[in-house]
């Protein structure tokens, strides 16, 4: 699964960097989902299929370590809600505002987002950093997950954590929910749209927005799954399979939902490998 996603996400970068047709902002907001999706999928799986670990059983991570796992996991898991938020208001853009597209979504303000996006997520992962940094530990703890997810670390200090649950939720509803907000918003007006065109104009509308919308539900969806589950239920094996829904499978099916619904990306991906074999 590991090497499907990370060769599925190359094969996007690849493709939209090749071929001059797909220089567009839409693709280059796919392009730079599809560098996030590596480096999110990357910060667990490696650790966890390491040949060491098989080998000699060993499960250990030190707190540095953990630490910094933590920190990275959150940096690409935000930048993909902010991303994904990004991706909406292009879309948005594209079907409420066709004549005013080129002028608002220049090149200048398209950077510009991804690096709002990427600069709110080292935020949001120095935030976690800090309120894991001021939680006392005892000297050897289980994880009850392949990874340092940041609520199983929560769960096991031994100090009084309720001032950091409820920084963590605060900050978990500005950089997760805010961003879910936009997304809703943008499609709530791109369906307004589109209800008011011709019927051969609104199928066209819905196929260049299905394949983002299709990724949103998946992420959101099991990502929420994840939270609502450590907070319901007590279950750490229900956790971890929850857990490798949005950190692994996720990450995982995105190339597939946007190379199967793009027939831009369909046929840049066919040229390319009838010119290789």
């Amino acid at each position: 699964m590991y090497l499907v996603t990370v060769l599925g996400n190359l094969l996007i970068i690849l493709a939209v960097t090749s071929d001059p047709h797909l220089h567009t902002p839409m693709y280059f907001f796919l392009s730079n989902l599809s560098s996030v999706d590596i480096g999110f999928i990357s910060t667990t799986v490696p650790k966890m299929i390491m040949i060491a670990n098989i080998q000699t059983h060993s499960r250990v991570i030190s707190y540095a370590g953990c630490l910094t796992q933590m920190s990275v996991f959150i940096l690409f898991g935000c930048m993909d809600c902010l991303l994904l938020s990004v991706m909406a208001y292009d879309r948005f853009v594209a079907i409420c505002h066709p004549l005013h597209y080129t002028v608002i979504m220049n090149p200048r303000l398209c950077c510009s987002l991804v690096l709002v996006s990427f600069f709110l997520s080292l935020l949001d992962s120095q935030v976690h950093n800090l309120i894991v940094l001021q939680l006392t530990y005892f000297e050897n703890v289980d994880i009850s997950n392949f990874f340092c997810e940041p609520s199983q670390l929560l769960k096991l200090a031994c100090s009084d954590p309720f001032t950091n649950n409820i920084v963590t939720y605060f900050d978990g509803a500005i950089f997760a929910f805010l961003p879910f907000l936009g997304i809703f918003f943008s499609y709530y007006k791109i369906l307004s749209s589109i209800l008011r065109i011709t019927s051969g104009r609104r199928y066209k509308a819905f196929s260049t927005c299905g394949s983002h919308l299709a990724v949103v539900c998946l992420f959101y969806g099991t990502g929420l799954g994840v939270y609502l589950n450590s907070t319901i239920s007590e279950s750490p094996r229900k956790g971890a399979v929850a857990s490798v829904m949005y950190t692994v499978v996720t990450p995982m099916l995105n190339p597939f939902i946007y190379s199967l619904r793009n027939r831009h990306i369909k046929r840049t991906m066919w040229r390319f490998s009838s010119k290789m074999f």
